[in-house]
């Protein structure tokens, strides 16, 4: 995205829930906070376990919702980034979903993994809570998912997203709210074995604070905060309220004894819309301070939301600023993911080269952003990691990686973008016959067919992998894109020119251009 307002609003398209921030962006590249909205949704609404479907009842609520954060976010002049989590990246029929919010709203939803949601998450409580300098577990429970993260100044040593979640469990364990012995029972062991192995990992690892986030989190210390004081506000702000096993315990004790939902309304501090999915919440919060032995633990009233504005801000760098400065985690993922693959590392690095070079000198041509560049680099850098799998078929298989690999920092349409460019980069051309290429949105096909075009021209003039070409110029004369070649001394590029000639067709076409080549 790109922004051209010094305001900026990010949603979260949760399960349960829907929120809306809008923030002024600072001089310094920090931001404030001056506007937020928040709606209950139930987008999980109808599912028993898996999310399958997004019902219409539902579909229309969101619909309803983000118009209305769209016209405050109108308001403020903000520039609008949403992301969707659990309920629409399971759901079957996301993509129609997708496609009506946009209709309707003209707000672009981009869907996240799970670990990506992790790494925003924890960005946005290292912008509240202070553990940048700790190792800290935090986690986050949501209604579909609850995402733990063991980070350590700015970045995620593990990273974990399990299908737990308060409205997920709720449908799963208590479809009519009722409370019983045996449901509760059966209810903690799932919960037990979906982090067990979680918990083990991160014991060992070894951690010196906890903090968690959302609304499972902040209604437990809310009555928390009620058991102390009396009653209060559930519009709160219970940021860096800390709380301990022992009170946890008693408000689990307390809310599991009241078997309906007419009955837990009542509890001092609980908002009454949560009252039917807070037995599946607690029991959820509770099993992890015995599965990863905590004895307190910190809220942090920044979660998604704010993790977004926090990434957002990262990548744009803000009047100049690279605040808030915790990490360049895109070129990191990238890197990593490479690093954890047998390939040519000079081969991709020399291709990055060039394809850089000829997305600088043709964008007069191409008309593509910056954060395609970025794209770009990123393909040619992974393009040849399948190597290690088979050389046949390498480019489907550094398909395969790069769309099944945790690249953080990157949302779900970007990876598909880079995976795409990666497997575009020889043999077949981009097709609509081709379901992973066919399902993606129009403006995301046409960023593909102009990167694999680059890719594939870039990746000919190394086809021997011994940098027999250095460096290369391009110009574009009327119908003509010429290349002049820098070749190294004595050396003879017959092999690259004849692959060039093997892979031009798609740049011809794309750009409707010849390619001339001097040297």
């Amino acid at each position: 995205m790109k922004l051209n307002s010094q305001n900026l609003a990010a949603i979260d398209v949760g399960t349960n829930s829907f929120h809306l921030i809008v923030v002024g962006i600072k001089e310094d590249g920090n931001f404030e906070i001056i506007d937020r909205e928040k709606e209950m949704i139930r987008l999980g609404e109808g599912s028993s376990g898996d999310i399958k479907y997004i019902q219409p009842d539902a579909n229309k609520r969101a619909i309803e919702t983000l118009k209305r954060f769209k016209g405050i976010a109108d308001s403020h002049n903000a520039v609008v980034r949403a992301v969707a989590t659990s309920a629409v990246r399971e759901s079957h029929n996301k993509n129609e979903f997708i496609a009506k919010v946009f209709d309707e709203t003209k707000i672009e939803i981009e869907v996240i993994s799970g670990y990506e949601e992790a790494r925003l998450i924890y960005l946005g409580i290292l912008k509240a809570v202070p553990i940048y300098n700790k190792k800290a577990l935090v986690f986050d429970i949501g209604g579909g998912s609850t995402e733990f993260v063991l980070g350590y100044h700015g970045r995620s040593l593990h990273t974990v997203s399990v299908k737990i979640g308060a409205v997920r469990l709720a449908q799963k364990f208590f479809p009519d709210y009722e409370i019983t012995n045996q449901k509760v029972k059966d209810c903690r062991k799932w919960v037990e074995g979906e982090i067990f192995h979680a918990s083990e990992v991160m014991k060992k690892e070894g951690f010196d604070i906890c903090a968690g986030s959302s609304g499972t989190i902040m209604s437990a210390g809310l009555m928390i905060q009620a058991m102390r004081k009396g009653p209060t506000s559930t519009q709160t702000i219970l940021n860096n309220f800390e709380f301990t096993k022992d009170e946890l315990k008693r408000i689990e004790k307390e809310i599991l004894t009241r078997k309906s939902v007419e009955k837990r309304k009542k509890i001092p501090g609980l908002d009454e819309k949560r009252a039917d999915i807070i037995p599946a919440g607690i029991i959820i919060l509770s099993t992890i301070f015995d599965l990863f032995e905590l004895d307190k633990m910190t809220i942090s009233g920044y979660a998604l939301r704010e993790g977004i504005i926090i990434d957002t801000l990262q990548k744009e760098h803000i009047n100049g600023s690279t605040k808030p400065n915790l990490i360049d985690i895109r070129k990191e993922s990238v890197k990593h993911l490479a690093e954890s693959s047998r390939y040519d590392v000079e081969h991709c690095r020399h291709i990055a080269k060039f394809a850089l070079k000829i997305f600088d000198d043709l964008k007069k041509l191409h008309q593509l952003g910056d954060e395609c560049r970025e794209y770009l680099e990123a393909a040619a850098i992974l393009h040849d990691i399948g190597y290690h799998i088979s050389h046949t078929n390498h480019h489907y298989h550094s398909y395969y990686i790069i769309r099944n690999s945790e690249l953080l920092g990157f949302n779900d349409n970007e990876i598909s973008i880079i995976a795409n460019t990666a497997r575009y980069h020889r043999k077949s051309h981009p097709k609509k016959s081709h379901d992973d290429f066919n399902e993606l949105p129009d403006r995301a096909q046409q960023i593909i067919k102009k990167l694999s075009a680059i890719l594939r021209v870039a990746d000919s003039f190394d086809r021997t992998h011994k940098r027999i070409i250095e460096n290369l110029e391009l110009r574009i004369e009327n119908q003509i894109v010429r290349i002049k070649l820098k070749v190294k001394k004595n050396g003879n590029p017959e092999i690259e020119l004849w692959s060039l000639e093997r892979r031009k067709a798609l740049f011809e076409e794309v750009f409707e251009k010849k390619i001339i080549i001097n040297y």
